[in-house]
C-alpha cells in the first residue's frame, strides 16, 4: 500500500508537497486542474517497468499502454527542459526486506520503504536518470542506497548508513541503472556486500504491477460474452472484461465484513445492485450446456420478465465494473479509478461511496485483501456520504485522504481536506461543488422579477 507520494515539475505540478494516500483516498476539483496527473505518474511507472527495454528510462506511452502522456517535454513543468522531473513514492510492503552485510555485524529489518528519482533531459530531449535512491525505515534506524550521474555519464553507487566494500582491482564506475529505478549488475558484482540492492528494485516492479486502472468511460454492454476458463483478475480499463472477472472468481470467496457469510463473487454483485435499487435478480449463464457463450440476465423488478443488460439503463453497465474492479483483483492491489460515479443517478453516486467504504474493509477466504483504491470524482453526492460514514464510525480519518486540487498561478495545488470525527469539513474550499447560495439568491431574485411583472 502506498502511503505517500511527491511530485516536482511534472505536468501541472510544480511541487505537489508530500501527499498522505490512505487506503480511500478521493481526489476533488476542477476541470484541468492536475487531479488526473496523480494517478497517471503511477501508471507510467508501472508500464515503464513492464517495458522490455531496459535503457528506457521512462515510457511516456503509446496507443497500446496504460496511458499515453506524449514528449517528455509533454510531461515537464510548463515544457521547461531546464527543469528536473522528480517523484517520490513512500510504501509498506507486504513482507519486510532484511538487509545483513557479510563483513560486519549491521542488520536492518526494513517495514517501510521509500524510492525518490530524478529525470533530466539530454541533449536530444530524451530522460536520462540523474539520481535516485531508495530509503529503508526500521523504527529509528535506516539505510538508503542509489545511484547518481556523473557529469561523464557514468554512475556511482551512493549508499547511507552502509558501506559497500570494493572488490580488489580497479574501481570502475557503474554503466545507467536500468529504466528509472534498477541497479545493474556491476552494482553486485563490482563489491562484495551489496547483494540486497537487487531486491530493492523488485519490490519496487512487486509496488507497480499491483496498481490497475479504470477509466471514466466503460464500455457499452455486449449481448454474450465468452470466456474459456482465463483467470481474469481485472475488469480492463474500460471495464470491458467484467463478466469475464465474474466468471473466473467462481472458486473465490469473499465477504465485506468479518463474521459475514462469505459467498462467491457473483452473489455479492448481484446483492450490491439490489441494495443500490439497479435491480432485483442478476445472473450470469452460458447460452447453452457446454458453451463458452455467456449471457448477463436482469430483473429489475419482480413483476417484470428477465432481459439481457444491453436492454435495461445505461448506468448498470457502468457501475458493474466497479463493483466487480473492487473485489476481483489480487490482495494487495492499488486501484485507481477516474469518475467511476459516471452516469449514475445521485443516489446510486452516494450508495457507490459504501461500495468502497466496504471494499477496503473487504476478506477473501478469510484474510483481509488490504487493497487501496485512488479515485477522481466529481461527486458531491460521494462525498456527502463519506462524511456521513466518518460521522457514523464505519470510516475512520486514517481510512481516508480527501483532496481538493485546484490551479493557482499556472500551478497545480493539492488542500487535504480536514474532516473531524463528526465528518464536518473545516476548510471547506470556496466554490467546491459551486456556490449553491448565489444560485439561489439568484433564484429568488428571477422569482422576484417574474412577480412583480405579472402584478404589473
Amino acid at each position: 500500500m502506498i502511503t505517500q507520494l511527491r511530485i516536482k515539475n511534472f505536468k501541472a505540478w510544480k511541487d505537489s508537497g508530500e501527499i498522505r494516500l490512505a487506503p480511500l483516498t478521493l481526489l476533488f476539483g476542477t476541470n484541468s486542474a492536475g487531479k488526473t496527473s496523480i494517478p497517471h505518474l503511477l501508471l507510467m511507472l508501472r508500464q515503464t517497468i513492464e517495458s522490455a527495454d531496459r535503457k528506457r528510462v521512462l515510457h511516456l506511452g503509446d496507443k497500446s499502454t496504460l496511458v499515453d502522456l506524449g514528449t517528455y517535454d509533454d510531461i515537464v513543468f510548463q515544457h521547461d527542459l531546464n527543469r528536473s522531473v522528480e517523484f517520490e513514492v513512500g510504501w509498506k510492503p507486504p513482507r519486510a526486506i532484511e538487509v545483513r552485510d557479510p563483513l560486519s555485524e549491521f542488520e536492518l529489518v526494513a517495514s517501510s520503504l521509500r524510492f525518490a528519482a530524478t529525470i533530466k533531459a539530454d541533449k536530444n530531449r530524451q530522460p536520462i536518470v540523474d539520481r535516485f535512491s531508495y530509503r529503508l525505515f526500521d523504527g529509528g534506524e535506516e539505510l538508503a542506497a542509489g545511484m547518481k550521474r556523473r557529469p561523464a555519464g557514468k554512475y556511482d553507487l551512493v549508499t547511507e548508513h552502509y558501506k559497500p566494500v570494493r572488490q580488489s582491482g580497479r574501481p570502475w564506475p557503474l554503466p545507467a541503472p536500468y529504466h528509472f529505478h534498477g541497479f545493474p549488475d556491476e552494482a553486485i558484482a563490482y563489491y562484495q556486500n551489496t547483494a540486497f540492492i537487487s531486491d530493492l528494485a523488485l519490490r519496487l516492479q512487486e509496488l507497480m504491477k499491483s496498481v490497475f486502472h479504470v477509466g471514466p468511460l466503460r464500455e457499452y454492454p455486449d449481448r454474450t460474452y465468452l470466456w474459456s476458463g482465463e483467470d481474469h483478475q481485472h475488469v480492463g480499463q474500460r471495464g470491458q472484461r467484467a463478466v469475464q472477472a465474474i466468471l473466473a472468481a467462481k472458486d473465490r470467496r469473499f465477504n465485506w465484513k468479518k463474521r459475514q457469510k462469505t459467498r462467491p463473487l457473483d452473489r455479492l454483485v448481484a446483492e450490491r445492485l439490489k441494495i443500490m435499487g439497479l435491480i432485483h435478480e442478476f445472473e450470469v449463464q452460458p447460452i447453452a450446456r457446454g458453451r463458452k457463450e455467456y449471457e448477463v440476465l436482469l430483473q429489475t423488478n419482480p413483476q417484470l420478465p428477465k432481459v439481457k443488460l444491453t436492454d435495461v439503463g445505461f448506468g448498470i453497465s457502468q457501475v458493474l465494473p466497479v463493483i466487480v474492479e473492487c473485489l476481483c483483483t489480487p490482495p494487495g492491489s492499488i486501484v485507481v479509478f477516474e469518475q467511476p460515479e459516471i452516469h449514475l443517478h445521485p443516489r446510486v453516486q452516494s450508495d457507490l461511496a459504501d461500495v468502497f467504504v466496504d471494499a477496503i474493509h473487504a476478506r477473501e477466504d478469510g484474510v483481509d485483501r488490504n487493497v487501496q483504491f485512488i479515485i477522481e470524482s466529481h461527486s458531491e453526492h460521494f462525498l456527502r456520504r463519506l462524511q456521513r460514514r466518518i460521522a457514523e464510525e464505519a470510516l475512520t480519518p486514517e481510512e481516508s485522504a480527501l483532496y481538493f486540487v485546484h490551479t493557482d498561478r499556472a500551478e497545480a495545488r493539492i488542500e487535504e481536506l480536514d474532516v473531524d470525527l463528526f465528518g464536518n469539513i473545516k476548510n471547506w474550499p470556496d466554490n467546491f461543488f459551486g456556490d449553491e447560495m448565489e444560485d439561489m439568491v439568484a433564484r429568488s431574485e428571477a422569482q422576484a422579477r417574474r412577480s412583480s411583472g405579472a402584478n404589473s
